[in-house]
């Protein structure tokens, strides 16, 4: 494996809390793409959630709604398809880029303006980052941003975007929310990570990313693997927690 290409499960068996992830990439055969997109949790709250299946996507809820407390930043839709577009986010930004996409208003930049209208969360300390990427599922190009404070700084905001339109077999690319747990926790900097796709099979992508993530804080994972040729798609959920039937 090349020095610049890193092994993901190493990567987040290393890391106790790097927060939300997004990994996009390409498998080795080239002919499929790969999302995930993972949440940890440390508190009671914020563990508190399940992903579920939507028409076109996926959303989080609570496994037990007697025990939610706030659900501003942590129930959302953080997979949504629009027109040949996935979307995938960390919070209720996906609405703002699939509204923006929708209008059209921006061709062939509608993911940078909408986040434009976005700034970090509203948790200070900690001022949690919003990560966010698009998958173009006919082409296989993908984008990734991230829009934080200036370590910390509540005065400043910084949004950046990583555009990939030819990615590589093989490879990938990854961003979560923080660089690793703390107290404030330090916001994620730098370009993502080039991170190998070492597998065609999504179930085994899926098992290996699930079983780095560490065992505390993990709650969900999503992992979606699109056929490039004929669009095509196979979705995976893992949930650490079962919901409490109403």
């Amino acid at each position: 494996m090349s020095k610049n290409v890193f092994d993901i499960s190493q990567e987040l068996m290393s890391n106790a809390y790097p927060g939300r992830g997004i990994i996009l990439g390409r498998t080795p055969d080239n002919k499929k793409n790969v999302i995930a997109y993972f949440i940890m949790g440390r508190s009671e709250n914020s563990r508190n959630r399940v992903f579920t299946e939507t028409e076109d996507g996926i959303r989080t809820e609570a496994f037990d709604p007697s025990k939610m407390v706030d659900p501003s930043l942590i129930i959302y839709h953080p997979v949504r398809l629009y027109n040949g577009t996935l979307v995938v986010t960390n919070g209720d930004q996906t609405d703002t880029i699939a509204r923006f996409m929708n209008g059209n208003l921006f061709p062939g930049y509608s993911f940078e303006a909408a986040l434009a209208t976005r700034t970090y969360e509203d948790d200070a300390p900690n001022f949690t980052p919003r990560i966010s990427g698009v998958v173009d599922m006919r082409r296989g190009g993908y984008k990734l941003s991230i829009v934080k404070s200036d370590e910390g700084n509540a005065e400043s905001v910084q949004r950046q975007t990583f555009d990939y339109p030819q990615p590589v077999a093989g490879e990938g690319h990854f961003i979560s929310t923080y660089v690793k747990n703390g107290a404030p926790i330090p916001s994620f900097a730098g370009e993502p990570l080039r991170v190998a796709i070492d597998t065609n099979d999504a179930d085994k992508f899926a098992d290996k990313l699930w079983a780095s993530l560490n065992e505390d804080n993990k709650v969900s994972l999503f992992v979606r693997s699109i056929e490039l040729e004929t669009g095509e798609y196979e979705d995976i959920i893992l949930n650490k927690y079962t919901a409490v039937e109403g």
